[in-house]
């Protein structure tokens, strides 16, 4: 667990208290304003601006068909272990891939060409939330009209679970991942994918004998160590790592709900079941490209919802 030394303070905190009349109540409302959300009209402190002693909440903006793309996250996104053994292949990724097999995210939105020449992946095998802030700042570098957002999966992936990322420090580095891309590109839509059921991929490759042997060279050993153990402790520390995704997800579409320009997944990623010709020949953890391509077609489903 690397140290921090230094936060920021988070965003979205709303004032306590609120006063009735007179100039106290315009200054209440006029402080709302300013951090009710980001990313969208500022229609509150217009409000305010009139003297309206109350305002309606911002509405959300979404464009459904954006024409750029640029992904951040962990190995998922990055195609780990879809084409060989431990290998990134990120022309299989469900977000920028280009392999006509998966049909990406990008490829569905752009087209071939644009999935090439319109869209960026800055994920990268390993990394954990705190990771976020540095990819946004790459990726926002490219002002693209969509960011995707698929992370989570390596802070509860740890070697123990004392070792996880505390709920707290994942929402402080979801926020500054957030607040590094508005500062880069205010329009930039973001769409977030709840992290995958670990619980469920863990029951479901448990029984393939190449899967649990190569878990034992230290995939996701939180979940899938000692994988046919089913005593006590085994079930506690699984429980407690379910529990942590849990959390993380209920962050994720927090954070995302305060941003006037990002959309969740509603939950779809961590309730989507992986069939086992879904998961990796290699590791029976990761993606396969026919589980890619689900994640590509989960994706796109919400992006272009109205």
């Amino acid at each position: 667990m690397r140290s921090r030394t230094h936060r920021s303070e988070p965003t979205g905190r709303r004032a306590r208290t609120a006063v009735a009349t007179g100039a106290a109540a315009l200054a209440a409302v006029v402080a709302l304003s300013g951090c009710e959300a980001v990313g969208g009209d500022d229609t509150a402190a217009g409000a305010a601006e009139r003297g309206e002693s109350s305002a309606p909440r911002p509405k959300r903006v979404w464009d459904t068909s954006p024409q750029s793309l640029a992904a951040v996250g962990d190995s998922i996104t990055r195609g780990f272990d879809a084409c060989s053994v431990l290998t990134d292949c990120p022309e299989a990724s469900w977000a920028t891939g280009t392999d006509r097999e998966v049909r990406s995210l990008a490829d569905r939105l752009l087209g071939p060409t644009g999935a090439t020449e319109r869209s960026w992946n800055y994920a990268r095998t390993g990394a954990r939330m705190v990771d976020l802030p540095e990819q946004m700042h790459r990726a926002g570098a490219h002002r693209p009209e969509l960011v995707t957002v698929l992370a989570g999966a390596n802070d509860a992936c740890r070697s123990s679970v004392r070792a996880m990322t505390p709920v707290a420090d994942f929402r402080a580095d979801f926020e500054q991942a957030m607040r590094t891309l508005r500062r880069q590109s205010p329009k930039t839509q973001v769409f977030v994918a709840s992290v995958p059921d670990l619980k469920r991929l863990w029951s479901t490759g448990r029984d393939h004998p190449l899967g649990s042997q190569v878990w034992k060279l230290g995939v996701c050993p939180s979940m899938l160590k000692d994988a046919d153990a089913v005593d006590g402790k085994a079930v506690a520390r699984r429980t407690a790592v379910q529990e942590r995704v849990v959390a993380y997800n209920r962050v994720l579409r927090e954070v995302c709900a305060e941003d006037l320009r990002c959309r969740h997944d509603d939950g779809a990623v961590f309730d989507f079941r992986f069939q086992k010709d879904q998961l990796s020949e290699w590791d029976w953890f990761h993606p396969s490209k026919e589980g890619q391509s689900r994640l590509a077609e989960l994706a796109y489903r919400a992006v272009t919802t109205e």
